[in-house]
């Protein structure tokens, strides 16, 4: 049977055992919080690399951009922001797809990519940390379930089934605790208006967030929201307020199918991503309005999942189109991951599954990092002005006989 949105928030109420692990500075903690943006990165070890390996994250400062290894030394004119595929989770300092990039173009990229965030937290990321650590150059970053995370208040009641029992399992853990996604700045569609209104965080302090460990609390706070009724619904949650969903569908422009209970959930899964993907196009709107208010340039980056990347190899369509469709139509400098493998699927005969092992530890293993990277390579190249100092030559010609040795 589908739970209800009461059981759904109760089951995901935080515990005192939990926050007093994550909000202690001493404490050995994938994350720190952060009254904005919810948390930020601390210097971490995790066995979570390839081969079970663990794998080195350093921050320098602590809760500042990952560790520079190539070019350190150098003035840096790009900056990376996103989630963990920015952040590049899972591999060390520098297997990161930014360190094999700076290594190609003999300068260093900066890295604040932050797991779990969405775009538009990324977006608020880059806002604060150009005013001190500026860059000419900006890369954002959209991964496929980025969307929803920007209109998520509290992104944590979201995550994975195994997320929460595990983190409260662990508290008590000697390795690396990995609670965070507590509640940060967000986007809402407001239904009066149909834009989306930009939302500061409405836990900002430690004592706060000790009132969600009130079950009580936790369902009145937020048992109304607009993203919780379309992520339940697409669950079959019976409770979901369907009214409400309607007026999203209007302003959204998704057709709801109530042929059916299956139809209906269908339904809801659309409004549930639409909703995301067009808060994603307001963000990269936001970021390139600052970007030329500022004077610098913007390049968006969109990686995928294995999960998106299954299915698009296996012959599925493509689920962003509304993503891409405006990054096409504004004239956007971007650049598509997901096409870059399935041009390079194309090389290889090999099943899907085999091919994504290639590449993927969950997130982009090192040889993924390289991938991505050498991808990306011709479209930074281009958009840097003037040209990196290993681009600088004579000779345009790609394949010169200078180049080409036997």
């Amino acid at each position: 049977m589908t739970m209800s949105i009461r059981e759904f928030l109760k089951e995901n109420t935080l515990t005192k055992e939990v926050l007093d692990r994550y909000l202690d500075p001493e404490a050995k903690n994938w994350a720190c919080f952060d009254a904005e943006l919810g948390y930020l990165l601390k210097n971490s070890e995790t066995r979570d690399g390839m081969g079970w390996c663990f794998t080195k994250s350093t921050f320098e400062p602590a809760g500042g951009a990952r560790k520079l290894v190539n070019y350190a030394d150098q003035p840096c004119r790009i900056n990376t922001y996103g989630d963990s595929f920015v952040q590049c989770d899972q591999v060390s300092d520098g297997e990161t797809w930014q360190e094999y990039l700076a290594a190609h173009l003999a300068e260093p990229i900066r890295n604040f990519g932050i797991g779990s965030y969405g775009v538009y937290q990324s977006y608020r990321r880059m806002l604060r940390e150009e005013k001190t650590t500026p860059a000419e150059y900006l890369i954002l970053n959209a991964y496929d379930e980025d969307h929803v995370r920007n209109v998520y208040q509290w992104r944590s009641i979201f995550m994975s089934a195994h997320y929460w029992p595990g983190v409260r399992a662990s508290t008590e853990s000697t390795d690396t605790f990995g609670y965070h996604a507590n509640p940060w700045c967000y986007l809402r569609l407001n239904l009066d208006s149909g834009n989306y209104d930009e939302i500061d965080n409405n836990h900002p302090t430690p004592e706060s967030l000790y009132k969600m460990c009130d079950v009580d609390y936790v369902y009145e706070t937020f048992k109304d929201n607009i993203e919780v009724h379309a992520f339940m619904a697409a669950k079959g949650a019976e409770d979901a307020d369907w009214e409400v969903l309607g007026a999203m569908a209007d302003i959204l422009k998704v057709e709801i199918d109530s042929s059916s209970a299956e139809s209906k959930i269908a339904s809801a899964a659309d409004i549930h991503l639409t909703l995301g993907q067009r808060s994603t196009n307001v963000t990269f709107d936001l970021a390139r309005a600052y970007a030329e208010k500022e004077g610098k340039k913007l390049l968006i980056h969109l990686p995928y999942s294995m999960i998106q990347m299954r299915k698009v190899l296996a012959g599925a369509e493509r689920d962003d189109k509304i993503v891409v469709d405006h990054l096409n139509k504004n004239g956007f400098t971007w650049v598509d991951g997901l096409m870059q493998h399935v041009e390079d699927y194309k090389d290889f005969n090999c099943e899907v599954e085999d091919y994504i092992k290639r590449y993927y530890v969950g997130h982009y293993s090192p040889t993924g990092n390289h991938f991505c990277a050498y991808q990306m390579m011709p479209t930074v190249v281009d958009w840097l002005n003037p040209k990196p100092s290993t681009y600088r030559h004579k000779n345009p010609e790609t394949d010169s006989p200078s180049t080409i040795r036997d």
